[in-house]
């Protein structure tokens, strides 16, 4: 069975009661809970983590190749904007990856307009909620189907 990394960057950990203006009320762990849903339907499996430290995303990121993940679904939430780190860690593993975004980050402060992780990204989802981790689980499978 092909397995995928779903990483959830800083602060994701709070959803469900942080900004829910923005992000919503949905629990990572309802988010999880629809996400391996989804991966059963898919017949994939999927290797998940939620990290505050941009460090245990870059090293989740390398050893992606050699733990049998085939692709990688993230929501880097700050990191997007910031971390050169986790773009290079991207670019170097080479797996098709989808950027994901509970919020539609281009219409929200300038200094979230910009994603570094975009450009070494197979693609992004963004703006549907907790809808875009399953959006963006389906462009993945969708991928590695080819």
């Amino acid at each position: 069975m092909q397995k995928i990394l779903v990483i959830h960057g800083p602060n994701l950990d709070l959803l469900g009661a942080r900004e829910t203006d923005i992000y919503g009320k949905v629990s990572l762990d309802k988010i999880n809970k629809q996400l391996q849903s989804s991966a059963k339907e898919g017949n994939v499996s999927l290797q998940i983590i939620q990290t505050n430290h941009e460090g245990e995303i870059v090293d989740a990121i390398g050893s992606a190749p050699k733990n049998g993940v085939v692709a990688i679904l993230i929501n880097p939430a700050a990191y997007t904007h910031t971390s050169v780190a986790i773009r290079d860690a991207i670019a170097a593993v080479s797996l098709p990856t989808v950027e994901v975004h509970l919020s539609n980050i281009y219409a929200r402060e300038e200094f979230r307009q910009t994603s570094l992780i975009s450009p070494v990204s197979t693609g992004q989802v963004s703006g549907f909620g907790p809808q875009s981790y399953i959006l963006g689980l389906k462009a993945i499978l969708g991928l590695i189907k080819k």
